[in-house]
């Protein structure tokens, strides 16, 4: 098989899973088998079921999180503009405006004294995001949102199975959003989660996301529907079916005995093999993280990003760029704003082909020929 930057892992079990809910369960829909997820979620997290509000995707999630408790009338939620566009498009979906601020040139993720400087009257969110799967000093960014009278809603969807400083990311904080699409640590074809640490919240996303129809989740999971029901807020159709969960279901049981270990094993293998090579260098992470890498951007310097890239195509080899600054694009700016720091990276950033197919001969080939495209 080619070489490819990213894929999912699906296997017999997988199969064997979405085919009972095909074949014997007979209901696609959201339902038990979601229930199911949600728990098994939840223990894995080690927080309260009611706490997991599964969606149909990662920008769902951010986007009902969002939702769930901005100001009447929107506000202005702090955000990195080195993030997938899915970050700004959930906040902009949820009647409220991104700001886009510089990140840490070291990591990737938020820097919060470019942050601080573009609070407003209307802020009330700060949006981390877990950039790389690297949950950078999450405890400074709490820290910082009590002091300004801040909600945190934490764009995890790089981290799930991460740890920070020994913690799980997703059994703390205030409100978590995972993806769970097809080459994420863990997929369930499309898909995603909140985790909220504030129950009303939870119980309105939960509603949320069945076009706002009060408890119907709880119906669903019990094999009913609410027939005669009352709608008194805005909803969507944004929930889970139970071929997704099922499918979810197995790959979390993989995460820790199988997918885990790969993907940090094969970092590891790139991190010794690249170890001294001058032009490149690694994000920097905190050695006290648990990291299970989504993805494996590497800084290429002096300028020599797009020839690497062009020639290690030109060897098979596929790369990407994680990710144009939101900033920068049409619809949220069009660089009316500076961010020097993101910009910088925007222009030495590549990604590494990384996921649990992957060799170590073939991290060992492409390391080869990122040395000789060097």
């Amino acid at each position: 098989m080619a070489l490819r930057l990213s894929r999912s892992i699906i296997g017999e079990a997988e199969a064997r899973a979405v085919n009972r809910v095909l074949l014997e369960d007979g209901y696609l829909g959201m339902g038990n088998e979601v229930r199911l997820f949600e728990e098994e979620l939840a223990a894995f997290l080690g927080v309260a079921a009611e706490q997991v509000v599964t969606v149909n995707t990662g920008t769902a999630a951010l986007h009902l999180a969002v939702e769930a408790i901005a100001p009447r009338g929107g506000g202005e939620v702090l955000v990195p503009s080195l993030t997938f566009v899915a970050s700004f498009q959930a906040i902009a979906a949820a009647g409220c405006a991104p700001v886009a601020c510089d990140c840490l040139p070291g990591t990737g993720t938020l820097d919060l004294r470019d942050a601080e400087k573009r609070l407003s009257a209307k802020t009330f969110a700060v949006m981390p995001v877990d950039y790389a799967s690297n949950p950078w000093r999450l405890d400074e960014v709490h820290d910082f949102a009590a002091r300004k009278g801040l909600r945190v809603v934490e764009d995890a969807a790089h981290a799930f199975g991460c740890r920070s400083r020994g913690r799980t990311v997703g059994s703390f904080g205030d409100m978590v959003c995972f993806s769970f699409d097809g080459i994420k640590n863990i997929t369930s074809g499309e898909g995603g989660c909140v985790v909220s640490f504030d129950f009303p919240a939870a119980r309105r996303i939960a509603d949320a996301r069945l076009l706002s129809v009060e408890g119907d989740t709880q119906k669903r999971f019990a094999g009913a529907r609410s027939w005669d029901p009352d709608v008194t807020r805005q909803g969507w159709r944004y929930h889970m079916s139970n071929i997704m969960a099922a499918l979810g279901r197995v790959q979390l049981a993989r995460l820790e005995t199988e997918f885990g270990p790969a993907r940090r094993a094969l970092a590891a293998r790139y991190r010794e093999r690249l170890a001294g090579l001058a032009g490149v260098a690694f994000l920097q992470t905190d050695p006290a993280d648990y990291i299970v890498p989504h993805i494996l951007p590497v800084r290429v310097l002096n300028g020599r990003k797009n020839a690497v890239k062009d020639s290690l195509a030109a060897g098979g080899i596929p790369t990407g760029t994680h990710y144009r600054p939101n900033h920068l694009l049409t619809y949220f700016g069009g660089g009316a704003v500076r961010l020097p720091a993101t910009e910088q990276l925007y222009g030495e950033l590549l990604t590494l082909p990384l996921h649990p197919g992957l060799t170590g001969q073939d991290v060992d080939d492409i390391c080869a020929a990122l040395r000789s495209a060097l």
